[in-house]
Protein backbone atom coordinates (compact mmCIF):
# COMPACT_ATOMS: atom_id res chain seq x y z
CA UNK A 1 0.00 0.00 0.00
CA UNK A 2 1.53 3.10 -0.96
CA UNK A 3 -1.19 5.47 -0.29
CA UNK A 4 -4.09 4.67 2.47
CA UNK A 5 -6.81 6.79 4.11
CA UNK A 6 -4.60 7.51 6.80
CA UNK A 7 -2.41 9.86 3.94
CA UNK A 8 -5.86 12.45 3.49
CA UNK A 9 -5.08 11.99 -0.09
CA UNK A 10 -7.46 11.86 -3.05
CA UNK A 11 -6.92 8.15 -3.65
CA UNK A 12 -5.74 4.75 -1.99
CA UNK A 13 -2.47 3.98 -4.56
CA UNK A 14 -1.38 -0.04 -4.31
CA UNK A 15 1.32 -1.61 -5.99
CA UNK A 16 1.07 -4.63 -7.57
CA UNK A 17 4.98 -4.62 -9.10
CA UNK A 18 7.80 -2.90 -9.54
CA UNK A 19 6.43 -0.87 -12.47
CA UNK A 20 2.75 -1.00 -12.03
CA UNK A 21 0.01 0.46 -9.40
CA UNK A 22 -3.72 0.90 -8.98
CA UNK A 23 -4.78 3.78 -7.99
CA UNK A 24 -8.93 3.16 -6.13
CA UNK A 25 -11.16 6.08 -5.58
CA UNK A 26 -15.04 6.50 -5.42
CA UNK A 27 -17.56 9.40 -5.41
CA UNK A 28 -21.06 9.95 -5.95
CA UNK A 29 -23.60 13.32 -5.00
CA UNK A 30 -27.17 14.34 -6.23
CA UNK A 31 -28.00 16.62 -8.67
CA UNK A 32 -26.15 20.06 -8.92
CA UNK A 33 -27.83 20.70 -12.28
CA UNK A 34 -30.84 20.61 -13.66
CA UNK A 35 -30.22 18.25 -16.91
CA UNK A 36 -29.61 14.63 -16.39
CA UNK A 37 -27.17 14.70 -18.97
CA UNK A 38 -25.05 16.67 -18.18
CA UNK A 39 -25.73 15.57 -14.35
CA UNK A 40 -24.03 12.17 -15.80
CA UNK A 41 -21.12 13.78 -16.75
CA UNK A 42 -20.07 15.97 -14.70
CA UNK A 43 -20.44 13.31 -11.74
CA UNK A 44 -18.48 11.60 -13.94
CA UNK A 45 -15.47 13.78 -14.56
CA UNK A 46 -15.85 14.55 -10.75
CA UNK A 47 -15.40 10.94 -9.87
CA UNK A 48 -12.59 10.61 -12.30
CA UNK A 49 -10.56 13.20 -11.08
CA UNK A 50 -9.18 11.65 -8.26
CA UNK A 51 -6.94 9.30 -10.33
CA UNK A 52 -5.69 12.15 -12.60
CA UNK A 53 -4.53 13.81 -8.67
CA UNK A 54 -2.30 10.90 -8.21
CA UNK A 55 -0.77 11.16 -12.04
CA UNK A 56 -2.76 8.04 -12.68
CA UNK A 57 -4.69 6.96 -16.12
CA UNK A 58 -8.17 6.05 -15.61
CA UNK A 59 -9.03 1.97 -16.73
CA UNK A 60 -12.20 0.39 -15.29
CA UNK A 61 -15.53 2.43 -13.46
CA UNK A 62 -18.65 0.94 -11.77
CA UNK A 63 -21.40 2.69 -11.96
CA UNK A 64 -22.93 4.13 -8.56
CA UNK A 65 -26.74 4.71 -8.51
CA UNK A 66 -29.69 5.71 -6.52
CA UNK A 67 -32.80 6.15 -8.30
CA UNK A 68 -36.25 7.45 -7.31
CA UNK A 69 -38.55 4.74 -9.40
CA UNK A 70 -41.85 6.16 -8.85
CA UNK A 71 -40.65 9.73 -9.26
CA UNK A 72 -38.91 9.75 -11.42
CA UNK A 73 -38.37 8.21 -15.16
CA UNK A 74 -35.41 5.40 -16.17
CA UNK A 75 -35.70 7.53 -19.19
CA UNK A 76 -33.96 10.53 -17.18
CA UNK A 77 -31.62 8.14 -15.80
CA UNK A 78 -30.57 6.71 -18.86
CA UNK A 79 -29.97 10.00 -19.60
CA UNK A 80 -27.72 10.13 -16.85
CA UNK A 81 -25.99 7.17 -17.61
CA UNK A 82 -25.29 8.62 -20.94
CA UNK A 83 -23.66 11.29 -19.83
CA UNK A 84 -21.44 9.52 -17.48
CA UNK A 85 -20.22 6.37 -20.26
CA UNK A 86 -19.48 8.97 -22.54
CA UNK A 87 -17.28 11.40 -20.57
CA UNK A 88 -15.57 7.53 -19.13
CA UNK A 89 -15.30 6.81 -22.82
CA UNK A 90 -13.59 10.27 -23.56
CA UNK A 91 -11.06 9.25 -20.77
CA UNK A 92 -10.09 6.12 -22.01
CA UNK A 93 -11.51 4.17 -19.65
CA UNK A 94 -14.46 1.13 -19.39
CA UNK A 95 -17.94 1.44 -17.05
CA UNK A 96 -17.69 -2.28 -16.82
CA UNK A 97 -21.16 -3.00 -14.52
CA UNK A 98 -22.12 -1.16 -11.23
CA UNK A 99 -24.89 -1.03 -8.41
CA UNK A 100 -28.77 0.87 -8.37
CA UNK A 101 -30.99 0.87 -5.47
CA UNK A 102 -34.43 2.76 -4.95
CA UNK A 103 -33.52 5.88 -3.47
CA UNK A 104 -36.12 9.05 -2.60
CA UNK A 105 -33.14 11.38 -3.76
CA UNK A 106 -31.30 10.47 -7.09
CA UNK A 107 -27.59 9.87 -6.56
CA UNK A 108 -25.10 9.11 -9.23
CA UNK A 109 -21.18 8.53 -9.48
CA UNK A 110 -18.59 6.41 -10.28
CA UNK A 111 -15.73 3.73 -8.35
CA UNK A 112 -13.26 4.20 -10.83
CA UNK A 113 -9.79 2.32 -10.93
CA UNK A 114 -6.93 3.78 -12.38
CA UNK A 115 -2.99 2.56 -13.10
CA UNK A 116 0.28 4.66 -12.52
CA UNK A 117 3.71 3.76 -12.42
CA UNK A 118 5.20 4.34 -8.70
CA UNK A 119 8.02 5.83 -9.31
CA UNK A 120 5.11 9.01 -10.55
CA UNK A 121 2.55 8.86 -8.78
CA UNK A 122 1.75 12.10 -7.39
CA UNK A 123 0.54 13.13 -3.98
CA UNK A 124 -0.37 15.75 -1.31
CA UNK A 125 2.58 15.36 0.45
CA UNK A 126 5.24 16.40 -1.53
CA UNK A 127 5.09 20.18 -1.44
CA UNK A 128 8.70 22.09 -0.51
CA UNK A 129 9.40 25.71 -0.18
CA UNK A 130 9.83 27.40 -2.59
CA UNK A 131 7.53 25.72 -5.37
CA UNK A 132 4.85 27.99 -6.96
CA UNK A 133 1.39 26.84 -6.66
CA UNK A 134 -0.52 26.61 -9.81
CA UNK A 135 -4.62 25.95 -9.95
CA UNK A 136 -5.62 24.53 -13.53
CA UNK A 137 -9.89 25.82 -13.46
CA UNK A 138 -11.65 28.56 -12.10
CA UNK A 139 -13.27 28.39 -8.89
CA UNK A 140 -17.24 29.18 -8.31
CA UNK A 141 -19.07 26.58 -9.06
CA UNK A 142 -20.42 26.28 -5.77
CA UNK A 143 -22.19 29.40 -5.83
CA UNK A 144 -23.01 29.48 -9.48
CA UNK A 145 -25.05 25.93 -8.25
CA UNK A 146 -26.66 27.33 -5.60
CA UNK A 147 -27.92 30.08 -7.60
CA UNK A 148 -29.38 27.41 -10.32
CA UNK A 149 -31.21 25.73 -7.84
CA UNK A 150 -32.42 29.04 -6.43
CA UNK A 151 -33.38 29.64 -9.81
CA UNK A 152 -31.97 33.13 -10.21
CA UNK A 153 -28.12 31.79 -12.06
CA UNK A 154 -27.58 33.66 -15.44
CA UNK A 155 -27.47 31.51 -18.39
CA UNK A 156 -23.97 32.29 -19.43
CA UNK A 157 -22.71 31.56 -15.71
CA UNK A 158 -24.84 28.07 -15.91
CA UNK A 159 -23.22 27.26 -18.98
CA UNK A 160 -19.43 28.53 -17.83
CA UNK A 161 -19.64 26.27 -14.30
CA UNK A 162 -21.05 23.33 -17.10
CA UNK A 163 -18.21 23.62 -19.23
CA UNK A 164 -15.55 23.93 -16.31
CA UNK A 165 -17.24 20.94 -14.62
CA UNK A 166 -17.15 18.53 -17.89
CA UNK A 167 -13.72 19.19 -18.50
CA UNK A 168 -11.64 16.16 -17.32
CA UNK A 169 -8.47 16.79 -15.43
CA UNK A 170 -6.31 14.87 -17.82
CA UNK A 171 -4.40 17.58 -19.54
CA UNK A 172 -3.48 18.92 -16.49
CA UNK A 173 -2.44 15.63 -15.34
CA UNK A 174 -0.17 14.93 -18.54
CA UNK A 175 1.02 18.72 -18.35
CA UNK A 176 2.10 18.22 -14.71
CA UNK A 177 3.74 14.48 -15.33
CA UNK A 178 5.21 16.28 -18.31
CA UNK A 179 6.82 18.31 -16.02
CA UNK A 180 8.14 16.35 -13.32
CA UNK A 181 5.57 17.67 -10.83
CA UNK A 182 5.17 15.15 -7.61
CA UNK A 183 2.64 17.04 -5.33
CA UNK A 184 -0.68 17.65 -6.69
CA UNK A 185 -4.52 17.51 -5.32
CA UNK A 186 -7.63 18.19 -7.17
CA UNK A 187 -10.25 20.92 -5.50
CA UNK A 188 -13.12 19.97 -4.73
CA UNK A 189 -15.67 20.50 -1.44
CA UNK A 190 -13.46 21.95 0.53
CA UNK A 191 -12.44 24.26 -1.82
CA UNK A 192 -9.70 25.68 -2.90
CA UNK A 193 -8.09 27.09 0.88
CA UNK A 194 -9.37 23.75 2.08
CA UNK A 195 -7.61 21.34 -0.61
CA UNK A 196 -4.65 23.77 -0.31
CA UNK A 197 -3.68 23.99 3.50
CA UNK A 198 -4.48 19.81 3.83
CA UNK A 199 -1.54 19.21 0.75
CA UNK A 200 -0.01 22.05 3.41
CA UNK A 201 -0.13 19.88 6.23
CA UNK A 202 0.64 16.83 4.62
CA UNK A 203 3.80 18.53 3.70
CA UNK A 204 4.93 20.31 6.54
CA UNK A 205 5.36 23.55 4.88
CA UNK A 206 3.04 27.16 4.76
CA UNK A 207 1.99 28.93 1.52
CA UNK A 208 1.62 32.19 0.60
CA UNK A 209 -1.75 33.02 -2.26
CA UNK A 210 -2.64 36.16 -4.39
CA UNK A 211 -6.25 36.05 -4.40
CA UNK A 212 -6.30 38.14 -7.22
CA UNK A 213 -4.36 35.06 -8.99
CA UNK A 214 -7.14 32.68 -8.60
CA UNK A 215 -9.28 32.58 -11.57
CA UNK A 216 -12.79 32.66 -11.18
CA UNK A 217 -16.06 31.85 -13.13
CA UNK A 218 -17.52 34.88 -15.11
CA UNK A 219 -21.05 36.01 -12.68
CA UNK A 220 -19.42 34.36 -9.67
CA UNK A 221 -18.68 37.11 -7.29
CA UNK A 222 -22.07 39.16 -8.16
CA UNK A 223 -24.10 35.68 -6.84
CA UNK A 224 -22.09 35.71 -4.29
CA UNK A 225 -23.00 39.25 -3.35
CA UNK A 226 -26.62 38.79 -3.44
CA UNK A 227 -26.29 35.61 -0.66
CA UNK A 228 -26.00 32.62 -2.97
CA UNK A 229 -23.39 30.90 -1.13
CA UNK A 230 -23.75 27.10 -0.23
CA UNK A 231 -23.95 25.65 3.54
CA UNK A 232 -20.56 24.01 2.32
CA UNK A 233 -18.89 26.90 1.13
CA UNK A 234 -19.45 28.33 4.87
CA UNK A 235 -18.09 25.75 6.86
CA UNK A 236 -15.07 26.02 4.66
CA UNK A 237 -14.84 29.40 5.04
CA UNK A 238 -14.98 29.15 8.97
CA UNK A 239 -12.48 26.46 8.94
CA UNK A 240 -10.17 28.03 6.77
CA UNK A 241 -10.20 31.20 8.97
CA UNK A 242 -8.78 28.76 11.71
CA UNK A 243 -5.34 28.38 9.85
CA UNK A 244 -5.87 31.56 7.43
CA UNK A 245 -3.81 34.99 7.71
CA UNK A 246 -6.60 37.49 5.90
CA UNK A 247 -5.07 40.67 3.70
CA UNK A 248 -7.60 43.36 5.58
CA UNK A 249 -8.53 44.55 1.53
CA UNK A 250 -10.59 40.98 1.01
CA UNK A 251 -13.88 41.56 1.95
CA UNK A 252 -16.43 38.69 3.06
CA UNK A 253 -17.40 38.01 -0.45
CA UNK A 254 -13.80 37.68 -1.55
CA UNK A 255 -13.01 35.27 1.10
CA UNK A 256 -16.41 32.86 0.35
CA UNK A 257 -14.82 32.47 -3.19
CA UNK A 258 -11.95 31.23 -2.42
CA UNK A 259 -13.34 28.68 -0.27
CA UNK A 260 -15.86 27.76 -2.52
CA UNK A 261 -16.95 24.19 -2.51
CA UNK A 262 -16.50 22.93 -5.53
CA UNK A 263 -17.57 20.42 -7.84
CA UNK A 264 -15.56 19.15 -10.50
CA UNK A 265 -12.76 21.27 -9.86
CA UNK A 266 -9.34 21.81 -11.26
CA UNK A 267 -5.72 20.32 -10.50
CA UNK A 268 -4.07 22.05 -7.41
CA UNK A 269 0.25 21.64 -8.17
CA UNK A 270 2.76 22.25 -6.46
CA UNK A 271 6.11 22.57 -8.82
CA UNK A 272 9.49 23.67 -8.51
CA UNK A 273 10.06 27.18 -9.45
CA UNK A 274 12.77 25.92 -12.27
CA UNK A 275 9.98 23.35 -13.58
CA UNK A 276 7.10 26.19 -13.96
CA UNK A 277 7.80 27.56 -17.53
CA UNK A 278 8.09 23.80 -18.53
CA UNK A 279 5.02 22.89 -16.58
CA UNK A 280 2.90 26.36 -18.21
CA UNK A 281 4.22 25.12 -21.38
CA UNK A 282 3.07 21.88 -21.23
CA UNK A 283 -0.39 23.18 -19.84
CA UNK A 284 -0.78 25.38 -23.16
CA UNK A 285 -0.10 22.41 -25.08
CA UNK A 286 -2.45 20.48 -23.31
CA UNK A 287 -5.09 23.53 -23.67
CA UNK A 288 -5.70 24.38 -20.14
CA UNK A 289 -6.33 27.79 -20.71
CA UNK A 290 -7.20 28.82 -17.25
CA UNK A 291 -4.33 27.48 -15.59
CA UNK A 292 -2.98 30.65 -13.22
CA UNK A 293 0.00 30.98 -10.68
CA UNK A 294 -1.41 31.66 -7.60
CA UNK A 295 1.14 31.20 -4.80
CA UNK A 296 3.97 29.85 -3.14
CA UNK A 297 5.39 27.33 -1.09
CA UNK A 298 7.30 28.25 2.19
CA UNK A 299 8.79 27.68 5.38
CA UNK A 300 6.43 27.54 8.06
CA UNK A 301 3.69 26.65 10.65
CA UNK A 302 2.45 23.42 8.67
CA UNK A 303 -0.91 23.41 6.79
CA UNK A 304 -1.38 27.48 7.41
CA UNK A 305 -1.91 29.92 4.87
CA UNK A 306 -1.59 33.47 4.22
CA UNK A 307 -3.72 35.18 1.66
CA UNK A 308 -2.80 38.54 -0.08
CA UNK A 309 -4.68 41.08 -2.25
CA UNK A 310 -4.10 41.61 -6.02
CA UNK A 311 -1.43 39.19 -7.97
CA UNK A 312 2.09 38.23 -7.20
CA UNK A 313 4.80 40.25 -7.43
CA UNK A 314 7.03 39.87 -10.48
CA UNK A 315 10.64 37.29 -10.30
Amino acid sequence: MLVDASRRDDAAVVRLAPDRALVLTTDFFTPIVDDAYDFGRIAAANALSDVYAMGGRPRWCLNLVGWPRDRLSLDLLGDVLRGGGETVARAGAAILGGHTIDDPEPKYGLMVVGEVHPDHVTTNSAARPGDRLVLTKPIGTGVITTALKQGVAPADAVRAATEAMTTLNEGAAAAAAQAGVRAATDVTGFGLLGHLSQMLLASGVTAEVWAGAVPRLPGARRLAEDGHVPGGTRRNLAAADQVTSWDPALDEVERALLADAQTSGGLLLAVPALALPRLLDALREHRTPAAAVIGTVAEGRPGTLTIHAGTPPAR
